[in-house]
């Protein structure tokens, strides 16, 4: 049960704002915006992009009454520079968030500025992560943990979010909330729920023991994570403001399993994205049109009124396929990995366009390592206790050695046919039936970079990112 709905005080307050917040806005007004994002849960764990394990009645509830989107990407799978895309609208060169634990460029402009110069208040509740404060200036709204590095997470209460969001019945509110599961630490939710010998493993994931106990664990986060959706969603509408509120739910990029984030792969930058918007918004529907993080913000603000300035995005408004006028949006979309300071300097590039991605990895030589889910604890304790069974255990299990390999040793070019292939475990990079394919792909990712001004493998190096840090971009 959703523990919030029990509470007979939550009740109460929500009557009270029911008999005194004096109702919705009037018609044609600039929409209220909630957004909903989950961390570090892979798009197609959820049942709704088909997901075999995980039980989450809200968000399917959801997705039947708003719009799905078959195609959003993200540009990074990090935790801190796919929300400095998402909140500023550019992509990770661009604002400067290109490596975890990094920063936006000073002069960066984001949803608090922009929307708050068209009148609206706005607010972040739960985990925030991007920097500088001054580019990002969301009001701090209480009721959510901040930090993911938790155990277990903090009680939650929708006090903050009733104050913010029926402060005012004349001025519209943009309210961002971040939780924090299912990023690790997995220690919320019912892992009893998810029997870890019944769980169907995804065919990118090696299946050990430990690794089948981990997702267990995971999956009980998704469901965790999915009841504060419902509690968030309730309290939402028993404020009133439901149908003159666009909500965006979106599940940010891939878990913290081998293959997933801190990859290129489209179990990385593949996210959720569902839209909400009574009487706007198609109920029930899904579109394949493919967008970015970076398209929300210039969307939030068409709809926010007036043209939004493309100048200074790297993202374009998606209103018309919100409003089901449209469903197509971009031709392709890109990704960019910075492997330092999460380990040694591993630079990927990619493109896709929603059935085949292209992947340049630029040091092909090296092995790829990322220290989160490879490495040591300072206490001589393994960060995570499945991946060494992932390399103990290929010695004698093909399938697990072929996971092994892909993740630390892989070739200068990728290609994948994501439609048919949704976990890109077979590389046809070399296939000459499709080499006019990777070709096109291969130049348009040139032109992607030259736009960026990618310095490629200089940028992936820890003077890069300490320069970044100092607020002294260096491209």
């Amino acid at each position: 049960m959703i523990r919030h709905l029990l509470n007979p005080r939550f009740y109460a307050v929500m009557i009270l704002v029911g008999l005194f917040a004096g109702g919705n806005r009037a018609a044609g007004d600039a929409p209220n915006v909630l957004i909903v994002m989950a961390d570090d849960c892979t798009h197609n764990d959820l049942a709704l992009y088909g997901g075999k394990n995980a039980m989450t009645p809200n968000i399917d509830r959801l997705a039947t009454q708003g719009l799905t989107f078959n195609h959003a990407y993200l540009s990074e799978a990090m935790c801190q520079p796919c929300r400095a895309e998402l909140y500023s609208g550019q992509f990770p060169l661009r604002n400067g968030c290109a490596w975890n634990h990094s920063a936006s460029r000073p002069q960066t402009k984001s949803i608090p500025q922009m929307l708050g110069a068209r009148g609206y208040r706005v607010g972040i509740a739960g985990k925030i992560h991007v920097k500088p404060a001054s580019a990002f200036p969301f009001e701090k709204v209480g009721g959510f943990d901040q930090s993911c590095v938790r155990s277990p997470t903090k009680t939650h209460d929708m006090d903050g979010l009733v104050e913010f969001i029926t402060r005012s019945d004349t001025t519209p509110f943009c309210l961002v909330v971040a939780l924090v599961e299912p990023h690790v630490p997995w220690v919320m939710g019912d892992p009893s729920e998810y029997p870890s010998a019944k769980i169907e493993l995804p065919p990118n994931i090696a299946d050990t023991p430990k690794t089948r106990d981990a997702f267990s664990r995971y999956l009980a986060e998704i469901t965790y994570m999915d009841g504060q959706v419902g509690e968030i969603l309730e309290t939402l509408k028993r404020s009133g403001k439901a149908d003159t509120t666009l909500v965006l739910f979106t599940s940010e990029q891939g878990s913290q399993f081998p293959g997933c984030k801190w990859t290129n792969w489209d179990t990385g930058l593949h996210t959720a994205l569902i839209a909400r918007w009574p009487g706007t918004v198609p109920a029930g529907k899904r579109t394949s049109a493919l967008v970015h993080y970076a398209d929300v913000l210039p969307t939030l603000l068409d709809f926010a009124g007036g043209t939004p300035d493309n100048a200074a995005f790297d993202g374009r408004s998606f209103r018309h396929v919100l409003e089901g006028r449209s469903d197509q949006h971009r031709q392709f979309v890109y990704g960019i990995h910075n492997n330092v300071p999460e380990g040694p300097a591993y630079p990927i590039r990619t493109i896709s366009d929603g059935q085949y991605r292209y992947i340049r990895n630029l040091k092909p030589a090296e092995i790829y390592i990322e220290k989160h889910l490879m490495g040591w604890t300072g206490d001589g304790k393994l960060n995570n206790p499945y991946w060494a069974t992932w390399v103990s255990g290929s010695w004698n299990n093909a399938q697990t050695y072929t996971l092994v390999k892909r993740y630390m040793h892989r070739p200068a070019e990728q290609l994948y046919e994501t439609k048919s292939d949704p976990f890109e475990l077979t590389n046809l990079a070399n296939d000459a039936d499709l080499a006019v394919v990777r070709d096109r792909m291969a130049a348009e990712l040139d032109r992607f970079l030259v736009d960026q001004r990618d310095p490629g493998i200089a940028l992936d190096s820890l003077e890069a990112i300490n320069a970044a840090r100092r607020g002294k971009h260096t491209w």
